[in-house]
């Protein structure tokens, strides 16, 4: 199992930045993925999640119109851009996942290592 986040970095409220998930084809060609991140002091809370074929997609309401969550499985990669950030999208956020094609914001099996995000205000 092998999930790698990247992409993370310091920018100021309003800014964009593309996360990207290196997943194995082991891993993930045929499962959905999802984002997820955790501030400090905080829990960790669901992101967005896509399925096996990109087809479905699932956000947070919190970054709904926001974040925009994509793969690419010829690469074994999965994206998450996230313009208009806010200061409280301050986190560190992981990538994982699921054992099933398509799902929501439980029941994520395989995590990797997050990146850190800070937005300045």
């Amino acid at each position: 199992v092998q999930l790698q986040a990247s992409g993370g970095g310091l920018v100021q409220a309003g800014d964009s930045l593309r996360l990207s998930c290196a997943c194995s084809r082991r891993t993930c060609s045929n499962n959905a993925v999802g984002w997820f991140r955790q501030a400090p002091g905080k829990e960790r809370e669901f992101v967005a999640t896509i399925s096996w074929n990109g087809g479905i997609t699932y956000y947070a309401d919190s970054v709904k119109g926001r974040f925009t969550i994509s793969r690419d499985n010829a690469k074994g990669t999965v994206y998450l851009q996230m313009n208009s950030l806010k200061f409280e999208d301050t986190a560190v956020y992981y990538c994982s996942a699921h054992p099933r094609s398509v799902a929501h914001s439980d029941g994520y099996r395989y995590w990797g290592q997050g990146t850190q995000v800070t937005v300045s205000s």
